[in-house]
């Protein structure tokens, strides 16, 4: 085929293709056969077999006692599910706050950058293995971690919960914020990459639309909202769906998942869960992707 002959839009395809061509080799050389056989141990029971193990048909029942036998697998899930539901909204407002104001012209802006980012290279498995490994110390003596741990729990919820109760917000909003007042290294720690990626957007807003509302009157409050915020709206939906798979990745059902594998050594009931875990964050992806897609804006 000739690349000159092409149109625009099947160069574009075929750009597309190119990008999502390592990870399509991987899938299909890593990945393709292990997720055809969990489907496979999903339905059946694993039975040792002379040099090996062999497979016994059960149809449905590891789903069965994935969802009404095992005690535990039902409540972990809804309390992953729920915690996602909180934390992805003051995920993606902190990362998107943090983005606008590091995007600001500053003396020490590369190094604040690097700063924000800093705690997802601290929580990354290298780090974490290494430290339990014993080669580095994260807090460099227990006096050190005794007194960091103080004084985080020196935080006054009350005071916030006063403050807050006196503007009027609900009930619900004032317990919403203090919750993630106090889980705030782990908002931090989560919003890394989605701080990069709408960073990356913004910088992608045209300067002169900017230009053009500042000599039309507006204020900066107004410009986020009519300009900022819809040019990068198809990054919120790129880092909404990242934020909740991320959220998943590291979730107790996977570790739940994993242990009924590996120690109980039931490895049908551990594929059934995993497929149902799957099929659980498939559906919420393509419902909030179909809801937050109708609200994006494209600009060309």
């Amino acid at each position: 085929m000739n690349p000159r002959k092409l149109t625009l839009m099947q160069r574009r395809s075929l750009v597309g293709f190119t990008f999502i061509l390592p990870w399509l080799i991987g899938f299909i050389f890593l990945f393709a056969t292990p997720l055809v056989q969990s489907m496979q141990f999903s339905f059946n029971k694993l039975v040792v077999a002379p040099g090996g193990y062999a497979l016994e048909y059960i149809g449905l029942q590891n789903f069965r006692d994935a969802l009404f036998v095992d005690a535990n697998f039902n409540r972990i899930l809804t309390e992953s599910v729920t915690e996602m539901a909180l934390n992805v909204p003051m995920i993606l407002f902190f990362s998107l706050f943090s983005a606008a104001l590091l995007n600001q012209r500053f003396r020490g802006r590369a190094a604040a950058r690097a700063i924000f980012f800093l705690p997802v290279i601290l929580a990354s498995g290298a780090i974490a293995a290494a430290e339990t490994a014993g080669l580095i110390s994260m807090t460099g003596s227990s006096e050190v971690a005794q007194e960091l741990g103080e004084a985080q729990s020196g935080f006054d919820a009350l005071t916030l919960v006063f403050m807050l109760d006196s503007a009027g917000l609900p009930e619900w909003f004032i317990n919403y914020i203090v919750d993630g007042t106090g889980r705030i290294y782990e908002i931090i720690r989560s919003s890394g990459v989605q701080i990069l990626i709408f960073l990356a957007a913004l910088q992608s807003v045209p300067p002169a639309m900017y230009e053009v509302a500042k000599m039309e009157g507006a204020t900066g409050y107004e410009s986020f909202w009519k300009i900022t915020f819809p040019m990068v709206s198809p990054l919120i939906l790129t880092n909404i769906i990242y934020t909740i798979i991320d959220s998943f990745s590291n979730s107790p059902v996977t570790v739940t998942i994993y242990e009924t594998a590996f120690r109980s050594q039931n490895f049908g009931l551990s594929a059934a869960m995993s497929w149902l875990y799957t099929i659980m964050v498939g559906v919420i992806l393509v419902v909030i992707g179909f809801m937050v897609s109708r609200k994006v804006f494209y600009y060309n």
